[in-house]
């Protein structure tokens, strides 16, 4: 039988076979292809020589089934991950507004610690000038004593509390 010269839904429909899987063969057989005046691929075949036979559509269609249960699957699996990303997103959200609000306690609590010790620093200045600070005295000192003894105090706490 001579050669002919097919396109690929030809020579498919003449295998009865798609045109895809026509030009899947073209490929595989080497087959000489021309291209035509309409863009349209020609391949020049004799179909004598070709020994092709369609595989059964049943084992085609089970392994499609297959797939199609493992699309199914994936598909489930992805929602269900998106679902627990979704509880994980909450959870950091308020993770992230907790660690906020300890960052303004934080802070609050290093202004309050700097403004004690700058108030110790003046009160243990004011020691050692021993309450010197032109006031009026009463005649036994006691009214630069009582300052002083309040200051070392608060001072001797402040330390104990910060070690």
């Amino acid at each position: 039988m001579p050669a002919e010269t097919l396109t690929y839904a030809a020579l498919g429909a003449r295998l009865t076979i798609s045109p895809k899987a026509a030009r899947s063969l073209a490929k595989r057989l080497r087959l000489p292809r021309l291209l035509s005046d309409d863009g349209k691929a020609l391949v020049s075949v004799d179909l004598a020589e070709i020994r092709h036979t369609p595989r059964p559509p049943g084992r085609r269609e089970a392994g499609n089934v297959a797939l199609a249960a493992k699309i199914v699957a994936l598909q489930a699996e992805i929602a269900r991950l998106e679902a627990t990303a979704a509880g994980h997103r909450v959870d950091f959200e308020r993770e992230r507004e907790r660690a906020d609000r300890m960052m303004v306690e934080l802070r609050q609590a290093t202004a309050e610690t700097m403004a004690a010790k700058e108030a110790a620093a003046r009160l243990e200045g004011f020691l050692r000038t021993d309450g010197r600070t032109g006031g009026s005295i009463d005649r036994h000192g006691l009214a630069a004593r009582r300052p002083a003894q309040l200051a070392a105090d608060l001072v001797a706490a402040d330390r104990k509390a910060f070690r």
